[in-house]
């Protein structure tokens, strides 16, 4: 990466993850980043699909599970063990200075997995539901756009590692819901 790309990645962070900070965020944004706390939203959109659609819905959910699982898989196994950048709470030019709200976690830093599987599932839903319902693309690109802000405000993640991550994971999530349009392609009608 470019010096002056890194650099310019690291004063971003550093802006993020000080200068922005307060006790509201404090306190939100480990929960915003929190796979566990999404729970509800996951079950939720798995019900409704199954729900609404029955057959069609039960393949929609299967070709999102494929979408988070290709993403978190390529992102995890294949592409940070290739890029091999540290994360900002173990890079030594910015672990001193670097506010760790959270553990540091493992593995390496580029992709943010976070942002890879967030935005696949945000852009395969909006794939899938945008001419039913305008409003899935903002507010899952905001909800996606949300997870990635968290990532870098607690520590563990810089801004190009969850920009890498939502750009590969909406390619991913695009490219499954057109599959998924290409298997079903009366959904929804």
């Amino acid at each position: 990466m470019p010096d002056s790309l890194l650099n310019f990645d690291r004063h971003l962070f550093y802006f993020i993850n000080h200068d922005l900070s307060n006790p509201f965020f404090d306190g939100l944004m480990p929960l915003m980043r929190n796979p566990k706390f999404w729970i509800p939203l996951y079950l939720f959109i798995i019900v409704f699909c199954i729900w609404r659609y029955k057959k069609q819905g039960a393949i929609l959910i299967v070709f999102l599970a494929m979408a988070v699982g290709f993403a978190d898989y390529t992102s995890a196994s294949i592409i940070k063990p290739q890029v091999n950048r540290l994360r900002p709470c173990r890079d030594p030019v910015t672990a001193q200075t670097d506010i760790a709200r959270v553990g540091c976690g493992t593995g390496y830093s580029f992709p943010s997995t976070h942002a890879t599987d967030h935005f696949a599932i945000a852009l395969f839903l909006s794939w899938i539901f945008f001419k039913r319902w305008k409003w899935v693309l903002p507010a899952t690109i905001l909800w996606a756009a949300i997870i990635c802000f968290a990532q870098v405000y607690v520590g563990v993640h810089y801004p190009l590692d969850v920009t890498g991550g939502a750009v590969y994971g909406t390619l991913v999530g695009i490219l499954f819901g057109v599959g998924f349009r290409k298997v079903v392609p009366g959904f929804g009608a």
